[in-house]
């Protein structure tokens, strides 16, 4: 039997030759929307569930949602200083002057129709063309994985026949893009803050339609007085929200973390073109059963409306607009994202 004095000191002594197990590193998160959309669920439930996972528990991601400590406007430049969050959502249509190459997206009106195809292009984005990650380098970021939104819609009170008649019609729309190829089909265009008043305004005939995202038209819930709704899959909007990390914070994460952090990515980008299209369909069942009208553009529309913006001719002022501000290679790179997006809708 070991008498209770020895036993006290070999436990002692086993005690303090263990490695003490170490607390996990906490990486602070921020997002400008609030947590249960498909993009946060994403994030919160796919994203940093396997960042956990692949660390091991020595990374463990702290959220604060819904814009509590940085607006989307500001976000980059929370992240870039680093002072109040280590990682989060910067959404590159909100920054046009710090990263004006990632405008391009959003110049191409048609995009790859699936959710696959529409991943695996800006895949290949961030692995072929190095200009776009050069861009976040440039702004003290890292971007540690891409998440994708639903496709434009057309919102209007009567129904639309088609999308070349806009010949009188005024519009709301956000992008400078969509902006312009409204004005080149005969629309006009209003800028409107966005909130609940969009809709007043389509309600009393100020505006005759709403062009935006299908998720943010049902936020404001436009349906209800625009219920007649275009859309496509292949009206992809190019809306990208980046996923990115400080500099400094991912440079000091040891080499295992930062592969922990890029496996979560691979698996995060496998489940994400299934959930565009899973959230997409329940996402106009939502709309349908809000009483909307919704119908789906077929080709040749979707080429009619292609030739009536003059998208190519918008694409070659904004080049030259960039070249004028310093940023000679827009035209170089917008090249570059035309041929993928070409060799991905094959």
């Amino acid at each position: 039997m070991v008498p209770p004095l020895f036993r006290s000191t070999l436990l002692g002594l086993l005690f303090f030759t263990l490695p003490a197990m170490a607390a996990p590193k906490v990486l602070r998160y921020t997002d400008h929307e609030p947590y249960g959309g498909m993009r946060t669920r994403l994030i919160n439930d796919v994203f940093f569930a396997a960042i956990e996972k692949e660390s091991q528990g020595r990374l463990k991601v702290e959220a604060h949602w819904n814009g509590e400590n940085s607006i989307s406007y500001n976000a980059l430049a929370t992240i870039s200083d680093g002072s109040k969050a280590d990682m989060g959502i910067v959404v590159p249509e909100y920054t046009a002057r710090q990263l004006p190459l990632h405008q391009i997206f959003k110049s191409f009106a048609i995009g790859p129709e699936h959710g696959a195809q529409q991943v695996e292009f800006f895949r290949r984005v961030y692995h072929d063309v190095p200009e776009f990650n050069a861009e976040l380098d440039r702004n003290n970021l890292v971007n540690l994985q891409f998440f994708l939104g639903y496709p434009v819609g057309f919102f209007t009170a009567k129904p639309l026949k088609s999308l070349t008649d806009l010949q009188g019609t005024t519009w709301r729309t956000a992008s400078f893009w969509h902006q312009a190829y409204l004005h080149n089909t005969g629309a006009k265009t209003v800028t409107l803050p966005w909130n609940n008043g969009i809709t007043t305004a389509l309600q009393d005939g100020r505006l005759d339609g709403l062009m935006v995202n299908l998720d943010s038209g049902y936020d404001i819930h436009a349906e209800r007085a625009a219920p007649n709704i275009l859309l496509s899959p292949s009206l992809w909007l190019g809306h990208v929200y980046l996923l990115t990390m400080n500099k400094k914070t991912w440079e000091s994460l040891e080499a295992r973390d930062r592969q922990a952090i890029q496996r979560a990515a691979a698996t995060t980008q496998q489940a994400l073109g299934a959930a565009l299209e899973n959230n997409l369909t329940t996402m106009v069942t939502t709309l349908e059963q809000e009483g909307a009208h919704v119908r789906y553009l077929n080709k040749e529309e979707l080429s009619a409306w292609q030739n009536a913006i003059n998208y190519p001719q918008v694409q070659a002022q904004w080049v030259e607009k960039q070249k004028s501000e310093g940023v000679n290679n827009a035209g170089e790179v917008m090249q570059k994202v035309s041929a993928l997006l070409d060799e991905t809708r094959r």
